[in-house]
């Protein structure tokens, strides 16, 4: 027997997601994907439905992803300690081996081939492909990690204009054609601006920017750069979430609409914050107006 309440519910929830369909239709969001959402095979399956449902509606999704965890255990096979400074992996030649074979290998076409199960056309990308992503060492102390120089999006709109979900690995290449290990925050900023995303999604494992980082419900949903930088001041936005707001206000600096930090580990939080006036974690933009969403 037919449940009419469940199902005009269910069509409700529809007809209350049009308008956001609307406003996102043809526009371009990236997402920056890692943390909790990446590890955990449940969260993983429900971002990638995510990300299936918005290409099918329209939306123009440009997936870029980490995998330090998946890095991480890799070296362990191989006998090797994984060092880090100030938060940034120390990448010797044979790490950045590592780092190019399990991001541009295992775990780009994991991902690739679980869209694709979901319908989606996708193509797997690097930094490396069209020399999408240009860079030099940015400290001698990190090795082969790269600060970024250029990023060339032509090849992420060819993918698009063809049909196809860009998803991209996090590595970077230099003029003498040297692999690089790239912030995948930061290659997101620029990636973003430079292709003119209507948003920026910045997976994390918290609930976004705290008031207090021991108190959960004190979320901040949103702000603008002036507030970031008093908060910066007052030393709320402080650790790991400092180099996070700094991506969010480079990527607004060129020229993206908003960027959101959010909370990977919310059931398909994507959703939540396009598609409905819930949110998901705290939204920065350049100046706050009276509708911030």
């Amino acid at each position: 027997m037919i449940d009419f309440q469940t199902a005009a519910e269910r069509a409700q929830i529809l007809t209350d997601a049009m308008s956001y369909i609307r406003k996102y239709k043809d526009k371009i969001i990236v997402i920056k994907y890692g943390g909790n959402a990446m590890v955990s095979e449940e969260l993983k399956n429900q971002v990638m439905e995510d990300v299936a449902l918005l290409h099918t509606v329209g939306v123009r999704v440009v997936l870029l992803h980490g995998g330090g965890p998946e890095i991480n255990a890799m070296l362990k096979r191989l006998g090797k300690e994984a060092k880090f400074i100030d938060g940034l992996r120390v990448t010797d030649e044979e790490t950045v081996e590592v780092v190019q074979m399990v991001l541009s290998g295992k775990v780009n076409k994991s991902l690739v081939n679980l869209l694709q199960q979901k319908g989606v056309k996708a193509v797997g990308l690097s930094g490396v492909d069209g020399r999408m992503i240009e860079a030099v060492t940015k400290d001698p102390n990190l090795g082969y990690v790269g600060r970024i120089t250029s990023v060339n999006v032509d090849i992420i709109r060819d993918v698009m204009d063809a049909g196809y979900v860009p998803v991209i690995s996090t590595v970077a290449c230099d003029e003498e054609g040297g692999v690089y290990n790239i912030n995948a925050d930061t290659a997101a900023a620029y990636i973003a601006g430079e292709i003119g995303a209507e948003r920026l999604f910045m997976m994390t494992d918290i609930a976004g920017i705290l008031r207090d980082p021991n108190d959960p419900d004190s979320l901040i949903p949103a702000l603008d750069i002036e507030e970031a930088v008093e908060l910066f001041r007052q030393g709320v936005i402080s650790g790991g979430m400092i180099p996070k707001v700094d991506c969010c206000i480079d990527a607004i600096h060129r020229g993206v609409g908003r960027v959101i930090i959010m909370d990977g580990r919310v059931n398909h939080s994507i959703l939540l914050e396009i598609l409905t006036n819930e949110g998901a974690g705290t939204m920065v933009m350049e100046k706050k107006e009276p509708d911030t969403i």
